[in-house]
């Protein structure tokens, strides 16, 4: 168990010490840029999706 808090305080101490951390301005903008990507792909993914289904639809009407 000693072995275990050892390793947590460890890590804790080179999450203090050696990494380096993004600015806070710069994390927001990150941030900012990935949600407009992300509900961008979603729609460019939506529209796709409609789009192949009623293809398919109308497929399946002609041919029934």
């Amino acid at each position: 168990m000693q072995l275990f808090i050892s390793y947590i305080k460890d890590s804790f101490e080179e999450l203090k010490n050696n990494v380096s951390w993004t600015e806070r301005s710069e994390l927001q903008r990150l941030v900012a840029i990935v949600l407009v990507f992300s509900i961008l792909f979603s729609l460019a993914i939506w529209g796709a999706d409609t789009v192949l289904s009623r293809v398919i639809q109308f497929y399946f009407k002609l041919i029934g």
